[in-house]
């Protein structure tokens, strides 16, 4: 049957399957400056600690319990477990743990949660072909870039669409990654991310439910599977990304090709990375700040609150305005909660997303208080916050970057503190102390097992 199907794709795409093919498989080694290498091991140290830091939450205990039906052979770890499974499902449960807490890394110019895919599949495959710390980290850097650079080349318009862009770009970086790895040559490379361009993975309709963990681990693991396939001579499209009907303009009626090949190989994607001091949605940020802010500056008491005011862009509302949340999943996209968790504990870390605190009086109090109105003349990243208290006061504070943010970054002590955080209930403190200084050395490292080893718990005896 013909389908009278309007095109308005660009048949005069360049070949970006190509250019980042090429880029990734003859990049030089540590091809960058010392600015870049080093966020490549903070980025690597905060999605190590996120991933162990969850290893115990009940969305890892399902996504283990279904890996195991499978009988997996013992190839690779599972950070923060004593179990060994296949490098696949390492790949997906590594991915679902580091992003469990959403607590972990993000490109703000496109809201990518870059390590989550990559590095999980990129570790995986590392440990068990043996490769060097050096290997690791390159391929880390150039995956991300992959993923970042296709990001920006189709963000917003494919986001406001309703994908989860973590998702739907990181199995092209996780591909791009493990080609590196494999040292799969341009063609080969090509065509890994050819076959990865067929597996977008992510809506956002499941945001505050466990599945959406699953987008970075089903992206690591589809992008390590392209990898492996195209290793093995399987084919696809030399044009899968760009094409008229390829995964660009399936996925967005914004296409900037530009943003694939400005700076290719001298500015890279995670030098713009940033850390999260707050478990929850990017986009509260500025609003927790705001009431941290507020309440170190004034001594203040959530009893002492009439009410708070917050503007916010409306994006704020679109993704996290959950008045009522039931649980701490559902309370990381509620600026509600979250506001309400900064006021009354001056932080709003993992233990205050617990269903616990989600089911306390006092916290759901001041939430039903906090009023979020749209001023769309306010950025994304920033908020306007005016607490209003019982005395008749009004305390107020606009927050244009929050802390975490490229312009604010976490420091070095800030990334070890939240390590601490995450990993010491998990692998004692210890234990947590090494993996900061195998993460700060691991481009020196002959292999990665050691960093593995550190990451799994001392079996009781």
């Amino acid at each position: 049957m013909a389908h009278n199907t309007r095109v308005t794709a660009d048949s005069n795409a360049p070949p970006v399957t190509r250019i980042l093919a090429d880029f990734v498989a003859t990049h030089p080694a540590q091809g960058w400056d010392a600015g870049v290498e080093k966020e490549a091991h903070r980025t690597l140290l905060n999605w190590v600690g996120c991933a162990v830091g969850a290893a115990r939450h009940p969305t890892v205990e399902a996504a283990l319990a279904a890996v195991l039906e499978f009988s997996p052979s013992a190839q690779a770890s599972i950070l923060g477990r004593g179990e060994r499974v296949d490098i696949g499902s390492a790949a997906l449960l590594n991915g679902i743990t580091s992003h469990t807490f959403d607590f972990d890394d993000t490109h703000l110019k496109t809201i990518i949660h870059p390590a989550g895919p990559v590095a999980s599949a990129a570790l995986a495959l590392a440990e068990h072909v043996d490769a060097t710390g050096r290997q690791l980290v390159d391929a880390v850097v150039l995956g991300i870039d992959v993923s970042c650079r296709v990001g920006n080349m189709i963000y917003p318009d494919h986001y406001d669409r309703g994908w989860h862009i973590t998702g739907s770009t990181g199995m092209l970086g996780a591909a791009a990654a493990c080609a590196r790895l494999l040292s799969l040559g341009a063609d080969k490379t090509a065509m890994a991310l050819g076959i990865a361009a067929s597996q977008p993975i992510g809506i956002r309709e499941q945001f505050g439910s466990m599945t959406k963990p699953f987008h970075p681990g089903g992206a690591a693991r589809a992008g390590l599977m392209s990898a492996l396939m195209a290793k093995h001579g399987y084919t696809a499209s030399m044009r899968a990304i760009e094409a008229q009907r390829g995964l660009a303009q399936t996925y967005s009626t914004k296409c900037d090709w530009n943003e694939i090949t400005d700076g290719l190989g001298q500015r890279f994607e995670i030098a713009f990375n940033s850390y999260k001091p707050f478990a929850c949605g990017i986009v509260i940020h500025p609003s927790i700040d705001g009431c941290v802010q507020l309440r170190a500056g004034h001594r203040l008491r959530a009893d002492e609150i009439e009410r708070v005011e917050l503007k916010v862009h409306s994006l704020v509302l679109e993704l996290t305005g959950k008045t009522a949340p039931r649980t701490g999943l559902e309370a990381k996209f509620s600026v509600y909660h979250a506001c309400a968790a900064g006021l009354v504990f001056g932080q709003a870390g993992e233990a205050e997303f617990s269903d616990g605190v989600v089911a306390r009086a006092d916290v759901i109090a001041l939430r039903d208080r906090i009023k979020a109105a749209v001023d769309d003349a306010i950025d994304e990243a920033a908020a306007d916050v005016t607490v209003i208290c019982k005395d008749g006061r009004r305390l107020h504070v606009f927050v244009e970057h929050a802390i975490g943010s490229v312009e604010r970054p976490m420091t070095d002590a800030d990334l070890q503190r939240k390590f601490h955080g995450l990993v010491d209930p998990v692998l004692g403190a210890a234990r947590a102390e090494r993996l900061i200084g195998q993460c700060a050395t691991l481009s020196g490292a002959a292999d990665v097992r050691a960093l593995t080893a550190s990451a799994r718990p001392i079996p009781r005896a």
